[in-house]
């Protein structure tokens, strides 16, 4: 019996705002003083680490990746360059649509226990709880305090400890970055995806819906 719902955080439920994030690096670049083709490679070599929680806070992460360029950015670059990730966190964590959560609802009223499966950075797991949809949710596994990311099969299943049931007893949902969909349905979890924010895992030869507001018509009541 399918009874738990494990849904993906950006570009499933929020925008993933991949340009705006590539415009907010090069300003943090500018920002610290660190040539933006080595920040922006840094960046993303540090990818496995910042979803973890390796590094710690968000301006600990920017000195690391900056130091690792060969800067030494001073406090206060750090705190503007903090507060423009910062910023667009906010932005994107509160650009849930409308549908989207009247979706959860109607999911939670049928029925439904729902948890987060999401790789972010400890800034964000801090940023979530300022956003509207922790109500809708009943655990959370956040990469960064798990200490493990998508396709992990830890942070799916500290989801599932946290709701109490099997991975066969649960519907994912996501974009399909990271590969998380298959990895879901390795567990033996029904894996969905949504193309509403970002056509992630275009080879995808599972179920599909292209709006979040699908889902509740899709899956109905546990079942």
């Amino acid at each position: 019996m399918k009874q738990a719902l494990l849904l993906d955080l950006f570009s499933t439920l929020v925008p993933g705002g991949e340009a705006e994030r590539a415009v907010v690096n090069l300003a943090m670049a500018d920002v610290l003083g660190v040539d933006s083709a080595a920040f922006t490679r840094e960046f993303a070599a540090t990818r496995y680490g910042r979803f973890t929680g390796v590094f710690g806070d968000l301006p600990n992460t920017l000195r690391v990746i900056a130091r690792r360029t060969g800067a030494d950015p001073t406090d206060e670059q750090v705190h503007e360059a903090t507060i423009l990730r910062r910023t667009l966190t906010r932005r994107l964590l509160n650009a849930c649509p409308p549908g989207t959560l009247s979706a959860l609802a109607e999911l939670r009223s049928a029925g439904w226990r729902i948890g987060l499966v999401s790789n972010i950075t400890a800034e964000t797991q801090l940023q979530w709880h300022q956003s509207p949809l922790p109500p809708y949710f009943d655990t959370t596994a956040f990469s960064a305090e798990v200490g493990a990311a998508k396709p992990e099969p830890e942070i799916y299943l500290t989801a599932c400890n946290g709701l109490g049931v099997a991975p066969t007893a649960c519907v994912y949902v996501g974009d399909g970055n990271d590969n998380e969909l298959p990895a879901a349905a390795a567990l033996g979890m029904h894996a969905i995806r949504t193309t509403e924010h970002s056509d992630s895992d275009p080879a995808w030869r599972g179920p599909t819906v292209a709006s979040f507001t699908e889902l509740p018509g899709l899956i109905g009541a546990p079942y």
